[in-house]
């Protein structure tokens, strides 16, 4: 069964100060690397005249990437994408920018302001819960097809779409851990009329 994840709901910023560095934590929501790309593009030309603008980003489950923008190597970007991994979020870009304050921090120091930046936006920011679900296609003749419409809007069940052929097809995203709930409250609502199949994985907000 595929695993739930955290996401965020809207663009966050937070600064921090580290002797005399400050570090900009600018986090969004994305869920393809177009949509990260972007956004750290557009960072990027908001502090063209930063030190640094270091990057990692999380998309589904199997994107991972980080940049640590001329920072030493895995200083910067891979404290960040850890602090994203270690957090449980996914489909999420972060940009740290740095403006340099004048004393060096070492490695350590460098890896635990890039990280811990991360960690206090995440922290100010809204999450949202993801959990693992099924689309399930439902098909019943269309004399009982605007009974189970009003049924479905009125249910705890995702309505993603309607199609009107030789019958009526309803597609539903249902959560996996309630899957037998949702077939037996089909097949009551319907006395049995409906059939269904299941089919790829979604995501559904908690």
């Amino acid at each position: 069964m595929a695993a739930p994840y955290l996401t965020i709901k809207n663009i966050t910023e937070h600064e921090i100060e580290v002797r005399r560095s400050r570090f900009i934590c600018a986090l969004a929501p994305a869920d393809t690397e177009e949509a990260a790309r972007a956004f750290i593009a557009e960072i990027r030309r908001r502090h063209a005249d930063a030190t640094h603008n270091c990057t990692a980003y999380v998309i589904g489950d199997r994107i991972r990437k980080a940049d640590d923008d001329g920072e030493p190597g895995g200083t910067a970007g891979t404290p960040m994408l850890e602090m994203l991994a270690r957090r449980g979020f996914a489909d999420v870009v972060a940009v740290v920018t740095r403006h340099f304050g004048g004393v060096l921090l070492g490695a350590g120091g460098l890896a635990r302001a890039y990280g811990g930046a991360v960690g206090e936006t995440l922290d100010r920011a809204e999450s949202v819960a993801m959990v693992p679900a099924t689309v399930a296609t439902v098909t019943i003749d269309h004399a009982h097809a605007g009974r189970l419409e009003n049924d479905l809007r009125a249910s705890p069940y995702a309505l993603r779409g309607v199609v009107y052929g030789a019958g009526v097809t309803f597609e539903v995203a249902v959560a996996q851990e309630g899957l037998p709930a949702f077939e037996e409250w089909l097949a009551t609502v319907t006395a049995g009329r409906a059939e269904v199949e299941f089919g790829g994985l979604v995501y559904l907000a908690r």
